[in-house]
């Protein structure tokens, strides 16, 4: 086989989903997820400081967790030791002196996701047909290995010969992994979760780093990533985009290295929320040579010009992405919509699973995208 098809399709979960992040809750996800990251981040803290204990109150509030351990969208976790007191006038304190004096931590609610969803999953799968595909926004690898052996049968498919998926650090259970086929191989496998500059930790879940051999014999290099999220930050977004920046530069430092290592085929795939123009992706363009698929002129945006829901060049966040001799074997690629749901007033309207009735159906907001590689070239 002289030919491999590189994808990259964001899941958004194949089985469960965070509450607060269903479609039906659009308006409570921003303050929650928020709340919830730091909430997390600062039971971290050695000492918690009268300014941190109000800050955790005022995020127990955000969450519905100030009078009770559970609401609808969050868990409170305490496993040993005293973390708050609730007194009868309705005041609540934290009575915890800092991370040592308490283990516990707070978790967010999930519900199952639509049956219907879950099979138009396997469907978009199947009909991408990638051989090399990562994903993003997968629950584990013991999940995505189910998936793929009994939902891609039952869309009349054969599963992937390869799962991987290495837990990252979105506590959440959205990881990044990689599905192969067709005697491509995975032979190498390397995390970057502890990377670090010195603002702390850099991904916000990994760039999980997979050394593919491909029955045509050269080796290709993808680097899976899902970058800090746009959504879900404070607004204007200053803090995402400097965390998004913190991850193109490092990802650029990683590919740079892979090149002086000797490897010429890289591929970084995933949702980068970004676009292509924007200040926190230049690193990663400007320092590495990347050319991103859809530059090709062979390439499909079918009816679009973004990968997230209806949105055109602003929702253009998922990527393929390939050093130039890798692109140089490109023959061209295209964006997959079906699973897509387009509402009925979309213009330039996509075609969709004719099963696909309801948002709920949705097989996720972003659409797949594909590069085509040629290897005889």
């Amino acid at each position: 086989m002289s030919h491999t098809r590189i994808g990259s399709f964001n899941v958004e979960n194949m089985f469960e989903r965070p509450k607060v992040m269903s479609r039906g809750a659009t308006k409570h996800a921003a303050p929650v997820l928020a709340a919830h990251a730091r909430f997390n981040e600062l039971i971290a803290c050695e000492e918690y400081t009268p300014e941190v204990k109000q800050e955790l109150k005022e995020h127990l509030l955000t969450l519905g967790l100030l009078r009770g351990d559970r609401s609808s969208y969050a868990v409170l976790r305490r496993i040993r030791g005293r973390f708050l007191a609730r007194h009868r006038d309705g005041e609540t304190s934290v009575v915890a002196s800092g991370r040592e004096s308490w283990v516990g931590w707070v978790e967010l609610t999930t519900e199952p996701i639509s049956e219907l969803a879950t099979r138009h999953t396997a469907q978009v799968m199947r009909d991408v047909g990638a051989h090399v595909l990562g994903v993003v926004e997968a629950e584990s690898r013991e999940l995505l290995q189910m998936f793929s052996s009994s939902l891609l049968k039952h869309v009349g498919w054969t599963p992937y010969d390869e799962v991987h998926l290495i837990d990252g650090n979105d506590e959440r259970g959205i990881n990044v992994g990689l599905l192969t086929r067709d005697e491509h191989q995975v032979i190498t496998i390397r995390t970057h979760v502890y990377a670090r500059d010195t603002s702390g930790v850099i991904f916000s879940r990994d760039c999980a780093e997979y050394h593919v051999r491909t029955p045509a014999g050269p080796e290709v290099v993808v680097l899976v990533n899902h970058l800090k999220s746009k959504g879900y930050s404070t607004p204007g977004d200053p803090l995402g985009a400097r965390r998004r920046f913190r991850q193109a530069v490092r990802i650029a430092r990683i590919v740079n290295r892979l090149r002086d290592e000797g490897h010429e085929h890289i591929a970084v795939v995933g949702d980068l929320n970004d676009t292509p123009d924007s200040e926190a992706l230049r690193p990663l363009f400007q320092r590495t040579g990347l050319r991103d698929i859809s530059e090709h002129e062979n390439f499909d945006w079918n009816h679009r010009f973004g990968t997230y829901r209806g949105v055109n060049e602003k929702g253009k966040i998922d990527y393929v992405l390939l050093t130039p001799p890798l692109f140089a074997k490109a023959v061209g690629g295209g964006i997959f919509r079906k699973g897509v749901w387009r509402g009925p007033r979309t213009k330039n309207r996509w075609d969709v699973y004719e099963t696909m009735t309801s948002e709920v159906h949705a097989a996720s907001d972003h659409a797949a995208i594909y590069a085509d590689i040629d290897w005889s070239i």
